[in-house]
């Protein structure tokens, strides 16, 4: 009995990881604008990208204003609103 459990607890982790790894990741590369705890702006052409970080955010080098980076994120809906069709109004005779 403990193996099944053990081997149902196996499959059931790789299923999860196989479903975290097939979210599309982008990138963004150029100089830094901005760093705060909370995201890092880059400048990309002449748009600036603030992308959000967190304590989880994997971080090689030494992350300062000026330096050149590329910066690896997901894009992942936080909530969803399905708004009903407009009814069409009635045909004029």
């Amino acid at each position: 009995m403990s193996k099944k459990i053990s081997v149902l607890a196996i499959a059931f982790i790789l299923a999860a990881a196989i479903s975290f790894g097939a979210t599309k990741t982008y990138q963004v590369t150029g100089p830094v604008l901005e760093v705060t705890a909370a995201s890092i702006t880059v400048q990309k052409g002449s748009e600036k990208w603030e992308i959000a970080r967190d304590a989880g955010t994997k971080i090689t080098g030494d992350l300062k204003v000026g330096s050149k980076v590329t910066i690896e994120y997901r894009m992942t809906a936080t909530s969803v609103t399905v708004k009903e069709a407009a009814k069409a109004a009635p045909k004029k005779k």
